[in-house]
């Protein structure tokens, strides 16, 4: 892991949004596998990986890591978790270019949450993206007339909203470590998948795509973010991982035939529109408090 942390941070972020963007054309790719059983293969590749990580990283201070992230990391874990879950199952249920995009509005969650669970101002411009990505999603569900796909866009809601309510605990309790919380997030994801699945056993290419999906794209994915945001300013690495929502659409494009309607494009550009205003506004506050 030392090889890791002399890689730039900026390009561990974008290597971890990279991976993350596969996402999509994995769970699309899966055949004969429901939705909670790919979450159950996903979720066991995950923890395999996190605990290699860890074990590496903490040694043999591991366990005391798991004890010192407390309650807060339990809860932590339990929200990431139900994240993970709406995450395949949006994309199970929805167009990648929609979950995508949704996913996108995390940042905007955070600002409403910080409002009135940490009493932080609003700005007007703040204010103004919420409203800016509010009519680009507007846009993006008005084209959504099966019922399927309507359920996916609004389960995909929950993954921008449990990672800012994740990162209110985490501003909250500032001692809570990130990595060992992950690998509570993939346990209770596994266990959903377990007791939702009618059965475990899967084709052994579903199995290979799990292991894909967990050790690979969800697992590095979030190590090198990880890693990375540690040496890269916070309004830099949202901006960076903008590129987890541009290629997850053209991953599916171009390998599951998958077209999602022009209306999805231009309010999904709204969306990331909005966001990055609001980033490059935090970028250039927090220089100016320097």
């Amino acid at each position: 892991m030392n090889l890791l942390k002399n890689i730039p941070g900026p390009f561990l972020v974008f290597l971890g949004a990279v991976s993350l963007s596969f996402g999509g054309l994995i769970v699309k790719s899966f055949e004969g596998s429901t939705l909670w059983q790919i979450l159950f293969w996903r979720s066991v590749f995950f923890i395999l990986v996190i605990s290699i990580f860890l074990f590496i990283s903490y040694k043999k201070t591991v366990f005391s890591a798991l004890y010192k992230s407390g309650l807060p990391g339990l809860v932590g874990g339990i929200i990431l978790s139900v994240g993970f879950a709406s995450y395949v199952f949006a994309m199970y249920e929805t167009t990648v270019a929609n979950a995508n995009f949704i996913i996108q509005t995390q940042t905007l969650f955070l600002a409403i949450f910080g409002y009135f669970f940490l009493k932080e101002t609003i700005s007007k411009l703040t204010l103004f993206c919420i409203c800016l990505a509010i009519s680009g999603i507007l846009l993006m569900l008005g084209t959504s007339i099966s019922p399927g796909q309507m359920t996916g866009n609004l389960v995909a809601f929950i993954m921008p909203i449990s990672f800012a309510v994740l990162i209110l605990i985490v501003r909250k309790f500032p001692e809570v470590d990130m990595i060992p919380l992950q690998l509570v997030a993939g346990i209770f994801a596994m266990i959903i998948g377990l007791l939702l699945s009618p059965k475990i056993m899967v084709s052994p290419k579903d199995i290979f795509l799990g292991f894909l999906a967990g050790f690979f794209q969800v697992g590095f994915g979030f190590i090198f973010i990880t890693i990375g945001a540690r040496s890269t300013p916070a309004a830099f690495v949202g901006i960076i991982m903008l590129t987890e929502a541009v290629l997850g659409p053209f991953w599916a494009w171009m390998f599951a035939n998958e077209n999602p309607p022009l209306t999805v494009l231009i309010g999904g550009s709204i969306v990331i529109t909005a966001v990055v205003i609001q980033f490059l506004n935090k970028f250039i506050t927090e220089k100016q408090s320097l």
